[in-house]
């Protein structure tokens, strides 16, 4: 793995900024027109933030050498891909709290502004781990391989995500909740008191599942680069993106079957490249005496970016062509019996 780049404060500071100023933008639009999102909509804004990706990724190519931009671009693409299967997630929160259509852009937006926060902690946690100890690339490889055999042998009904579990319970047992929305606000005043509505549990259950999500994610993206910025940049630009594709989607998230199989081989690649890592970096006295196991092989950026790319490019056209065979079958007529069939 290449060194991180050196980073400067106002750098971090102008980076922070623009992201800021582009969520604020994006949420005085919903704010001053609440609509349905159509799908033209939905595709100018993934262009609008796609573009904005790679052009960072430019930057990151032309100033930090390619190296850096290798591990930007698959970063980006794996926490991307890795958003695309919480959009399974985040469709039964909706419609478990029947969010009205015209809402629904505004609770995706507050949602991934306080997953920007979470994950930054995660970051700044996990960057400051890796520096110190050695040990947590097992524990992020660990972590990752456990999650795609998950991924590839536990089922995923829709009867295992309870909405209302955890923190909703408990926020539902501290605080009145009305029935009924209230436009999209999050707290009303009725009779002399303070009550939540609706539209604050579903922020807070969307906020919820985005911390869970992060659990798989940032340790994987830690095991493509190290570099706190990197990491940072390309968990932002792939949240930024997420609502945008819950729209345009739709229904087209459950046509891709294959899609957790591929996340699963995905995240068992970088799990294995990081206990590769691991043995080279190894400090654990019971592991061959303390000492580095530089014998091994390691996995550069570039191989992992194609490993990432071939995959998705294989599990989407399998999974789209299973559709169209599933589409073709339901919707051919039944064959009709003859009339003159021999008896008995």
């Amino acid at each position: 793995m290449p060194p991180p780049l050196p980073v400067p404060a106002w750098l971090w500071a102008a980076t922070i900024a623009t992201l800021l100023g582009l969520i604020l933008l994006d949420l005085i639009i919903v704010n001053r027109r609440p609509h349905k999102v159509t799908i033209a909509e939905s595709a100018r804004w993934i262009a609008f933030y796609i573009g904005c990706a790679v052009a960072f990724g430019a930057a990151v190519w032309i100033f930090g050498g390619d190296d850096h931009a290798a591990s930007y671009i698959t970063g980006y693409i794996t926490e991307y891909t890795l958003s695309v299967d919480n959009l399974f997630i985040f469709m039964l929160i909706m419609a478990n709290f029947a969010v009205p259509a015209i809402h629904q852009h505004r609770v995706l937006l507050i949602g991934i502004m306080m997953a920007l926060v979470m994950r930054g902690v995660f970051i700044a946690v996990g960057a400051q781990a890796v520096q110190q100890f050695s040990w947590v690339f097992w524990l992020f490889g660990g972590i990752l391989i456990y999650t795609a055999w998950k991924f590839a042998f536990d089922s995923k009904d829709e009867e295992e995500y309870d909405p209302n579990g955890g923190v909703v319970r408990l926020v539902r047992r501290l605080f009145p909740v009305t029935d009924d929305y209230h436009g999209s606000r999050l707290t009303i005043k009725q009779d002399g008191r303070r009550l939540l509505t609706p539209m604050f549990i579903v922020i807070i259950a969307i906020g919820g599942a985005d911390l869970v999500f992060a659990v798989d994610s940032i340790p994987a993206i830690f095991g493509i680069t190290q570099d706190a910025y990197l990491v940072f940049a390309a968990n932002a630009f792939a949240l930024m993106g997420l609502r945008q594709l819950y729209f345009l989607l739709g229904g087209l998230v459950e046509k891709l079957v294959y899609l957790t199989y591929g996340l699963a081989v995905i995240l068992a690649f970088i799990g294995v490249k990081l206990v590769l890592h691991a043995l080279h970096e190894n400090e654990l006295p019971f592991i061959n005496g303390g000492e580095h196991v530089t014998w091994v092989p390691e996995i550069n950026n570039w191989i992992s970016l194609a490993v990432i790319v071939t995959v998705l490019a294989v599990t989407t056209v399998a999974s789209l062509a299973k559709s169209r065979r599933d589409t073709r079958r339901t919707t051919e007529p039944p064959v009709a019996e003859h009339a003159d069939q021999p008896r008995d």
